[in-house]
């Protein structure tokens, strides 16, 4: 059914489909909305059987989380930012221990300095946890992704982290196709753990592992990745044939089967690059896009498939390692190896800046001329950046970062000397 929805209440109408039945949550913007919404539902009865379980943080969320996932119970919780951050222990734990618990990542910075707007940040911080990651492009996608994620977590035993850009996506309200009870219950099947706490069946779930099977139990997470590499497109291939409509999967390619540059990306920015592609189109350039789906298991053998024919690839990363650079665009690197295509990355969108099409516009022409820095950050304030390399300069105190620039945009009163 088409609704004009906001998209946290879209994704939250798709886990409700899903008949989780355990839900933990902990307030954390933007997320809020989508556990709120979940909330309303099991008060209303319009959710059963559901346990909604209010907790003191997101360390007791994803804590509550597991038990409910291994006593049996098909179990959810959303968080974004520092939340992801305070429950990494038990994030890592989830993953380890194999439970098929889905969550939801309304992507956003992480501090300090303090910012509540989108990046990837908080995602990319938790991408080798051990958890499957799904990147949406729009709140289609995330409402779907949902669906797909409990199939393909149960079907595997492994957790799946679905990812939508905060604000961005989760407070943008358009036009969703949502599904009907009678469709998610023909594509999803009842939950049947692969592993329980059953008093008539006595077993431990996290025992102590030492040196003699930790290697062994760690390369089984790494297979099951390796097996969703194939399930994800399975499932994806399930879900159009269920929904009428193409979703999920690994990749999706657009405009690269003559492409001489492919820009890759994740998340909400692609339709502002595939719009920016079609401009450059026009005048003829051979220009192409990529967007990643699923960036854990990363889709090393269907990316160097799609980039076969490339001469140069531009990836737009919303998040970075400090000190290195780009973050995905080292595993696009793998994926190349042994190419000769080179590999640009351009970090973009930091703290929720807006990535214009102008910005994009005037980056993809650089790397069309060959004239790209192999890494470089898109609409930086260098005037800013050297007011403060001069501060440093003349001052040992020179104070915090953060305060001065804010003073030297205005934003701020500046400090009295």
């Amino acid at each position: 059914m088409l609704r004009q929805i906001e998209g946290s209440q879209a994704v939250a109408q798709a886990v409700a489909l899903c008949r989780p039945e355990v839900i933990c949550a902990y307030p954390i913007s933007p997320q809020t909305h989508i556990v709120e919404a979940l909330s309303r539902l099991v008060k209303r009865g319009e959710l059963k059987p559901c346990e909604f379980v209010n907790v003191e943080s997101e360390f007791a969320a994803m804590s509550v989380a597991i038990g409910a996932s291994a006593a049996g119970a098909r179990a959810y919780t959303a968080t974004a930012s520092q939340g992801l951050l305070y429950m990494s222990e038990a994030v890592y734990n989830a993953a380890g221990l194999g439970l098929p618990i889905v969550m939801t990542v309304a992507n956003r910075a992480i501090g300090a300095p303090i910012n509540i707007w989108n990046d990837h940040s908080d995602s990319m911080s938790h991408r080798d946890s051990g958890w499957i990651q799904l990147y949406a492009r729009t709140n289609q996608e995330a409402a779907d992704l949902h669906c797909q994620a409990f199939r393909i977590a149960e079907e595997l035993s492994v957790p799946v982290m679905v990812c939508m850009d905060g604000f961005v996506l989760t407070h943008a309200v358009e036009r969703v196709d949502l599904p009907s009870q009678e469709q998610v219950d023909a594509f999803l099947p009842s939950y049947e753990p692969r592993q329980v706490l059953d008093p008539a069946e006595p077993v431990s779930i996290g025992a102590m592992v030492g040196p003699d099977a930790f290697t062994e139990v760690r390369y089984l997470a790494h297979l099951k990745h390796l097996q969703a590499i194939e399930a994800i497109p399975d499932i994806a291939d399930r879900f159009a044939e269920t929904f009428g409509r193409d979703s999920g999967g690994l990749i999706h390619p657009y405009r690269t089967e003559d492409a001489d540059t492919i820009v890759i990306a994740l998340g909400s920015v692609l339709g502002t690059i595939c719009d920016t592609v079609d401009v450059l189109r026009e005048t003829n350039a051979r220009i192409g896009a990529l967007g990643i789906t699923s960036y854990r298991p990363f889709p090393a053998d269907a990316i160097r498939s799609v980039l076969a024919h490339a001469k140069q690839v531009v990836v737009v990363e919303k998040a970075f390692s400090v000190g290195v650079g780009g973050i995905v665009s080292t595993d696009v690197q793998m994926a190349l190896s042994g190419t000769a295509v080179r590999v640009h990355t351009i970090i973009a969108g930091l703290g929720g800046r807006a990535i214009t099409k102008t910005s994009l516009h005037n980056a993809f022409t650089d790397a069309l001329a060959d004239a790209l820095e192999p890494v470089s950050f898109l609409d930086l304030n260098r005037s800013l950046i050297d007011r403060e390399l001069q501060r440093m300069l003349a001052t040992r105190r020179s104070g915090p970062h953060a305060e001065n620039m804010l003073a030297d945009v205005g934003a701020i009163a500046p400090r009295i000397r």
